[in-house]
C-alpha cells in the first residue's frame, strides 16, 4: 500500500507534541515532531493547565506537520481526570484546574462518608486518587457550586481539544473511565452514584469507542491554520491507552510499565478484576482499546526526578536526564528508599527535601546530593514494580514472565536494569514512543488500514527492536526487597 502520515498529538504533564507517523502497511515509523512545554500556571493560589496556549501549539504543530507531510487523519491523547466546562453556547466557563492542586486534598474521605469507598468501586472499578474527576466534581460543587449550575457540558482534556477542532462533543471510552465516573462494567456513566453525591448528570457527554471518527477538522480552524479538511479520530484519548494498545505483549502473562512522569503498572484482561484484595490494594480498571480493560495502578513514576531536577536548576545546579542517570549508576546502592507513591509527594515544590524528610522520618540514612537522591528514586521505583507486580499475580493468577516497558522512561538504562533485577525476570524495553505510536495505531484503524489491535501490535513489532535486560544481582536485590517491604508496612 501507498504510506500514508498520521498527525498524532500527545500531551504529557511535562510537555507537548505533534508527532509525524509514517504507516507502510507493514510497520509505522515516527517521524519528525513538533515539541513544546506544558508549563501549569499558579494563580491567587489555584494551578491551572494553560490550555490556550496548549491549543495554539497543537495548532501550529498541525500546521507545520501539514506542509512537510500532509496527514490522512489527527488524533489528540493527552493525561487523564482533568476537564473543561463549558456553557450553552459552548464557551469554556473557567481555565481547567490541575490534578497537582491542593482543592481535593481532604474531599476522598468527605465522600466517602457519603457514600462509602467500596460502593464506589463496585460502581466504577477505579482505584481512589484525591485528583480523579469524581472527587474534583465534589469540591467544586463546595467552593463554587455556581461553575457547576452554569455548565451545560463536561470534556476531558482530549475531547475539549477534539471539540475545538470539530465542534463535536464526546467523551472517548479510555478517557471516560479514568474520571471514576463510568460503570465499568456496563462502561456508560455511573448515574446511580452521581446522583447520590448530588452532581448534575446532564452535562456528561455521550460515551464513544476508541477509534472512532468524529468528523473533519471544522473548515473554518482549517483555513486559518492551513490545515487539510481531514478526519479528526479519537484514538484511546488517555495517553496510557494508547501507550498500551502500542506495548509488543507477547502474551496475557506479559506486565507492563508505561513509564514517564506516572508509572503506570498492569496487565490486559478481557474483564474487570474487582476483587477485595483490588479494592484493598488500590488497583484500577481502566478500559482499553478493543474492549480490554488495562487493570493496573498508578505509580508516582519520573516525576519525582522532574521536580528533583525543577528544584536544583531553581538553586543554579542544571543537570540533563543522562546525567543524572550517569551520576546515579556511579552511587552508592541501596542506601535508602522512599514510597515513590506517598501522597507527600504528589504537589509541585521541593522534591529533593521531602525525599530526604522522608528518609529521615523513616530512620534511614537521607539522601543529599543529586546523585545519592536520584539513585534512591530509582532504586524505589524498581522496588514498587516488583510489589504492584507480586500484588497483580495474587489478585489475577497470572505469573508474569516479562515486563514490556515503554514511553520515555524505556530510555533510562540504569532504571532498566534495576527493573528486570528488582522483579527477576527479563525487562523488553521501547518503543519509547509507545503513546504517539498507539495513537497513529488507532487512526490506522479508523481508517480502515488496519483491521484489529493484534494486527496494529504486529506492525508495532515490526516496526523496533526491543532492548532486553537480564535479571542480575539477585540475592542484592532480594534484600533490598525485604527492606522495601518493611518500609511500606
Amino acid at each position: 500500500m501507498q504510506t500514508v502520515h498520521f498527525a498524532a498529538v500527545d500531551l504529557g504533564a511535562e510537555s507537548g507534541r505533534v508527532l509525524d507517523v509514517a504507516f507502510d502497511g507493514r510497520a509505522f515509523r515516527p517521524g519528525d515532531a513538533f515539541r513544546f512545554p506544558n508549563e501549569p500556571v499558579r494563580l491567587s493560589g489555584t494551578l491551572y493547565w494553560d490550555i490556550l496556549c496548549l491549543y495554539k501549539s497543537i495548532l501550529q504543530g498541525l500546521s507545520a506537520g501539514a506542509k512537510a507531510s500532509p496527514p490522512v487523519a489527527i488524533g489528540v491523547d493527552t493525561w487523564g481526570v482533568d476537564f473543561g466546562l463549558l456553557a450553552a453556547d459552548g464557551s469554556l466557563l473557567c481555565n481547567p484546574v490541575h490534578y497537582r492542586d491542593a482543592r481535593t486534598q481532604a474531599e476522598m474521605e468527605r465522600v466517602w462518608r457519603q457514600v462509602p469507598q467500596a460502593e464506589i468501586f463496585d460502581a466504577t472499578g477505579i482505584q481512589s486518587i484525591p485528583f480523579n474527576t469524581l472527587y474534583q466534581l465534589t469540591a467544586l460543587k463546595s467552593s463554587q457550586p455556581w461553575l457547576l449550575e452554569q455548565a451545560a457540558r463536561i470534556l476531558t482534556i482530549p475531547d475539549l481539544l477534539n471539540y475545538w477542532l470539530t465542534g463535536q462533543q464526546a467523551c472517548e471510552l479510555t478517557i471516560a473511565s479514568t474520571t471514576q465516573m463510568l460503570d465499568v462494567k456496563s462502561r456508560t456513566w455511573a448515574i446511580p452514584l452521581l446522583q447520590r453525591l448530588g452532581l448534575p448528570t446532564h452535562i456528561l457527554p455521550g460515551i464513544i469507542p476508541a477509534g472512532t471518527v468524529l468528523g473533519p477538522v471544522n473548515r473554518r480552524v482549517a483555513a486559518e491554520n492551513g490545515l487539510p479538511v481531514i478526519p479528526v479520530v479519537a484514538p484511546a484519548c488517555h495517553d496510557t491507552g494508547s501507550a498500551v494498545a502500542a506495548t509488543p505483549l507477547t502474551s496475557r502473562n506479559s506486565v507492563y510499565i508505561s513509564s514517564g512522569t506516572w508509572s503506570l503498572v498492569g496487565l490486559e484482561l478481557d474483564a474487570p478484576c474487582m476483587s477485595p484484595d483490588a479494592l484493598a490494594w488500590n488497583f484500577t480498571n481502566e478500559c482499553g482499546a478493543d474492549g480490554t480493560i488495562r487493570c493496573l495502578q498508578n505509580v508516582m513514576g519520573l516525576w519525582l526526578l522532574q521536580e528533583c531536577r525543577r528544584t536544583w536548576l531553581l538553586e543554579g545546579k542544571e543537570f540533563s536526564y543522562p546525567q543524572l542517570e550517569a551520576m546515579a549508576e556511579a552511587s552508592a546502592p541501596f542506601a535508602s528508599f522512599i514510597n515513590p507513591s506517598h501522597l507527600d509527594f504528589l504537589a509541585p515544590g521541593s522534591m529533593p527535601q521531602r525525599i530526604e524528610a522522608f528518609c529521615s522520618h523513616t530512620h534511614q540514612p537521607a539522601p543529599h546530593t543529586p546523585d545519592e537522591i536520584t539513585r534512591c528514586i530509582f532504586e524505589s521505583l524498581a522496588l514498587q514494580y516488583r510489589f504492584t507486580i507480586e500484588q497483580l499475580k495474587k489478585m489475577t493468577g497470572i505469573s508474569p514472565d516479562v515486563v514490556h516497558i515503554v514511553g520515555g522512561g524505556s530510555k533510562n538504562k540504569l532504571l532498566c536494569q534495576m527493573t528486570a533485577n528488582a522483579c527477576g525476570c527479563p525487562v523488553m524495553a521501547g518503543p519509547s514512543e509507545a503513546t504517539a505510536l498507539g495513537n497513529a495505531l488507532m487512526q490506522a484503524r479508523a481508517l480502515g488500514h488496519i483491521g484489529s489491535l493484534a494486527e496494529g501490535r504486529a506492525a508495532i513489532r515490526a516496526s523496533f527492536s526491543p532492548i532486553v535486560y537480564q535479571p542480575q544481582e539477585k540475592q542484592a536485590w532480594q534484600d533490598a526487597t525485604g527492606r522495601f517491604q518493611k518500609l511500606l508496612a
